[in-house]
């Protein structure tokens, strides 16, 4: 193999990097297709599981605590915020993701983004909605809902402020909005190709989606224009949507929560467990999905890896800040508080919540080798996504637990929230598996518009890979 590099390095740099190994776009297209089109029973029958699962989680259970009230849950004094908000936290970290790799990688033209991009931005759309079912689960009574937006209406009444509810609702739907816009603009190319590659409903399907669109220079003007604007458009509000879910925590006077670095703290944990769900999709994708290994390729895993241990860094920082500054200036109460984190009934889940997101990270995506591994990334990914929920499991209703009034202490025990989350995860996994039956996972026109900018040069004896602006 080494002398194989030696004499023939164009080859090795074809096989390594997808944009120097180029395709007819015409066969990446029918490459696409047909892995969106062949399906086998496995698919099916996983299919029909996971919707059982979430008919259960999000049908029955749900009916149930709305027929019969909150007390199915285990959320009661001091416990008022319990496992439906730790998902709605969860969940919006998830769905961060995609707006990292899509948009700031796109900012800052970073090349190994293109053919994944698709793939973390369906995540944040999906992400969004699981967010909002946990909110609906957390309010009970979800046929007054309504309550929370700003309407005008003949009772002036309305809705309260002071409510993190609310928060959570502006925020959710302006992220949810925004990001399926955002989604929606790279696909249309993807969907006028889908359309001309199509029969039936699916043909009908494809042609409403693609409004029209027939490849003009006029056409790629204006939707390169508006994705321009987009990307720099929904940073901020990324930034923001976390930085809200945190102030729902902060701006409250409770031991633990009374902090100022909970915005930058929850904004680099949301990215830490979005780009773990990022790495087990495409290792998924890859590994069950027809023609991926062309497009999803190592070096795809290690720019992602790359990203991973330096996000893993940040949270690392930002956590020991918030604990030492606690454990050093808080009151009784917050040093009470901390003791019983680590000490605690569930100090074993403190501690896993250091191994999974620092520990592990740390150990495993130094190696270049490693990095590049699809398998090993997915239980590295698995493993941040427990550790990070464990972290909200941690600020919620454990730090709840403990306040300034000791008779009031209990120890929270989860009841129906648990099947009604594994049915959020049922339902993401599910939507995510029809989507790509119906959805180009695989954004075949920033591949090729890629494979076109990059090339080979060389310099002496060396051969480099270079990348031309594109007009």
């Amino acid at each position: 193999m080494s002398d194989k590099k030696h004499h023939n390095p164009e080859e090795h740099f074809r096989e390594q990097h997808l944009m120097l190994d180029p395709m007819p776009r015409g066969q990446m297209n029918d490459m696409v297709m047909e892995s969106m089109h062949t399906t086998s029973w496995k698919f099916w029958v996983v299919a029909a599981i996971l919707a059982v699962i979430s008919f259960i989680g999000l049908g029955v259970d749900w009916y149930r605590l709305i027929m019969e009230g909150q007390g199915l849950a285990g959320v009661m004094r001091p416990d008022y915020w319990g496992i439906f908000l730790v998902n709605t936290v969860f969940w919006i970290g998830i769905s961060h993701a995609g707006t990292f790799i899509s948009a700031i990688l796109r900012v800052f033209k970073a090349e190994f983004r293109r053919p994944f991009t698709r793939a973390a931005e369906l995540m944040t759309t999906f992400g969004l909605v699981q967010a909002g079912f946990s909110i609906f689960m957390h309010m009970g009574r979800v046929w007054l809902s309504y309550w929370l937006m700003p309407y005008p209406n003949q009772r002036q009444l309305w809705p309260n402020f002071h409510s993190p509810l609310s928060w959570d609702l502006l925020a959710i739907t302006t992220y949810l909005l925004s990001s399926t816009m955002y989604l929606f603009l790279p696909l249309i190319p993807d969907m006028a190709m889908a359309r001309d590659r199509s029969t039936g409903w699916r043909k009908t399907f494809y042609k409403v989606l693609a409004l029209g669109f027939r490849g003009t220079e006029g056409e790629w003007a204006h939707l390169r224009t508006a994705m321009n604007i987009f990307a720099f458009a929904i940073i901020p509000v990324m930034f923001s949507v976390h930085t809200i879910v945190s102030w729902d925590f902060a701006m409250a006077t409770r031991p633990g929560w009374s902090s100022t670095i909970f915005g930058p703290y929850f904004v680099i944990g949301a990215l830490h467990s979005g780009m773990g769900a990022v790495v087990m999709v495409l290792a998924v994708v890859r590994g069950t999905m027809k023609h991926m290994k062309y497009f999803i390729r190592p070096e795809h895993f290690e720019g992602i890896a790359r990203l991973m241990l330096i996000i893993s860094m940040a949270w690392a920082y930002f956590f020991f800040n918030d604990y030492i500054v606690q454990w050093y200036g808080g009151d009784k109460w917050t040093k009470t508080l901390l003791h019983w984190h680590e000490a605690g009934p569930m100090g074993w889940m403190w501690f896993a919540m250091l191994i999974f997101n620092i520990a592990i990270p740390w150990s495993i995506l130094w190696n270049k080798k490693w990095r590049s591994t699809p398998w090993l990334l997915f239980i590295v990914g698995l493993l941040i996504n427990v550790g990070m929920w464990f972290e909200r499991y941690i600020i919620v209703p454990i730090s709840v637990t403990i306040n300034r009034m000791p008779f009031t202490w209990r120890l929270y025990q989860p009841g129906i929230e648990v099947p009604m989350g594994i049915g959020t995860v049922a339902f993401f996994i599910l939507l995510y598996m029809l989507a790509s039956r119906l959805v180009p996972l695989i954004p075949v026109w920033e591949v090729q518009e890629g494979q076109m900018a990059h090339s080979l040069t060389k310099f002496g004896r060396e051969t480099v890979m270079t990348v031309s602006e594109l007009e």
